[in-house]
């Protein structure tokens, strides 16, 4: 069981890692504006919910579903929708090699999840 808290406690660590390069790559782009990204835990999955505002948008910004990322296994979804992730994992947060690649990458606009 302590494997358990000790997986859940990398793939929360690596998530806040994940979305601080997201930040960072969209600031490289647009200084004007700002993105933030909210985490909310779910039953099956972490949801990283992507929130922008800018100055130019009315209404005060947009929000969407960047990604999701299993509570279980760590794998990396794109969205299908709000509440459900697409059926392939693009990643996997819980593999050194895979969380490098995705950290190297990923960008704020998601095109790290397509599959190729």
């Amino acid at each position: 069981m302590a494997t358990l808290s000790v997986d859940t406690a990398l793939i929360e660590e690596r998530i806040k890692a994940l979305t601080n390069a997201l930040v960072q790559n969209y600031t490289k782009q647009y200084s004007s504006s700002s993105i933030n990204f909210d985490v909310v835990k779910g039953v099956k999955y972490y949801k990283i919910i992507e929130r922008t505002s800018s100055a130019s948008s009315l209404g005060g910004g947009n929000t969407s579903v960047h990604a999701f990322v299993s509570r279980q296994t760590g794998a990396v979804y794109k969205p299908a929708s709000w509440k459900a992730p697409a059926k392939h994992a693009r990643y996997n947060l819980l593999d050194d090699v895979s969380f490098s690649d995705c950290l190297t990458k990923a960008d704020w606009a998601g095109s790290y999840l397509y599959i190729r």
